[in-house]
């Protein structure tokens, strides 16, 4: 078995598709081919195999590639991506893809090495997607992205957008540090020349001020001539 190898097979749909067979089982995949019969009646019964990484579908069945998108979007996390092959790499190309519900697109006129790539791509986005989302942290100091709400031990911080955005970044960098030139850039999409003046200053001690309303810890700190970093020791 090769780095690729994983558990879960991917489905073939259709001659071309199934014709990458061997080279995708010499990587590590496990396949599951289905001719078109074999694909319309799982259409027809709306049930798709459990075990799926991933369906990779033949030009020749394009009719079928919105159905099996509809199946695979029932799946639980609904992570499964379609990939549909394709003449060329074109707009009018991608634009059919997207109009037929495949996530993305393989020549079959492309080494295999292309086809193996997307797939390593979507496999680890669909990883991203359904893995659970993890607090950052740095000593008594939380921050939840998905509800966006930050916490200094059990106090909850009220942030705005803004001063949530720059402390996104920095505890996303805890431990480094982080350039004048990227905070503007990441959060407020200009650079030192276009006048960012001292509003980096500015915020960060209205963050400063927030979290340490209570006599705590100071964590956010300024590394002179080089940016601010945010730790719970200085730098």
């Amino acid at each position: 078995m090769t780095a690729e190898a994983s558990s879960g097979r991917l489905l073939l749909v259709g001659p071309a598709a199934t014709a990458m067979a061997d080279r995708l089982e010499a990587s590590g995949y496990a396949t599951l081919t289905w001719d078109r019969p074999a694909a319309a009646a799982a259409v027809a019964s709306g049930v798709l195999p459990a075990d799926l990484l991933a369906i990779v579908l033949s030009a020749a069945a394009i009719d079928l590639a919105a159905p099996l998108r509809s199946l695979a979007d029932q799946e639980p996390g609904g992570g499964l991506s379609l990939l549909l092959e394709v003449e060329d790499d074109s707009i009018a190309a991608r634009s059919l893809c997207l109009e037929a519900g495949a996530s993305d697109f393989w020549l079959r006129s492309a080494p295999p090495s292309d086809l193996l790539r997307r797939l390593r791509l979507h496999r680890r986005g669909s990883a991203r997607a359904t893995a659970p989302p993890r607090l950052l942290e740095e000593g008594d100091l939380r921050l939840d992205p998905v509800q966006q709400r930050v916490w200094r031990g059990r106090r909850e911080v009220q942030l705005t957008a803004r001063e949530y955005a720059l402390l996104l970044l920095l505890l996303e960098h805890r431990g480094q540090t982080v350039s004048r030139d990227e905070i503007l850039s990441q959060v407020w999409g200009q650079t030192e020349e276009a006048g960012g003046g001292n509003v980096i200053e500015v915020y960060i001690r209205y963050l400063r001020l927030k979290l340490e309303a209570d006599g705590e810890r100071r964590l956010i700190h300024t590394v002179r001539g080089r940016g601010y970093g945010l730790r719970h020791t200085p730098f």
